[in-house]
């Protein structure tokens, strides 16, 4: 079976609960097919580039899926026919990534470290120069 990074959009006039819902149907329709859902990650309600179907935001969901190619294709066809949803993409992986939210929150954690460290090479600076 073959890693897939599934990302879909859906209205956003359908509430947070329905679209856990709708996660749960997709989730349902893989494990028939003898697939798995490794991950699933709500990003929530984010305002689009672009007006879609008359939507200027939607609910994104996140599913990192380990399952054969027929299920991916049934999976689509299944999004394709569903209304609150604006757009999807699937996207074969070679491993999954850890979750955008923990690299956000990595990136910065790093950007306070660095700039504790650059604050204190300059005070150690100033404090050279005062010396002399």
């Amino acid at each position: 079976m073959a890693l897939y990074e599934h990302l879909l959009i859906a209205r956003q006039d359908i509430s947070a609960q329905q679209v856990d819902a709708l996660a749960t149907h997709l989730k349902t329709i893989l494990e028939g097919e003898e697939g798995k859902v490794e991950k699933q990650e709500y990003w929530g309600l984010r305002g689009l580039a672009y007006r879609i179907k008359k939507n200027r935001k939607g609910h994104y969901v996140l599913l990192n899926i380990n399952a054969p190619a027929k299920a991916v294709q049934e999976l689509e066809r299944q999004l394709k026919i569903n209304e609150d949803v604006l757009r999807f993409i699937t996207v074969k992986v070679d491993q999954f990534e850890q979750s955008s939210n923990k690299n956000k929150r990595e990136r910065e954690e790093n950007k306070t470290e660095n700039a504790d460290a650059a604050g204190t090479k300059a005070e150690t600076a100033g404090t050279k120069e005062a010396a002399q």
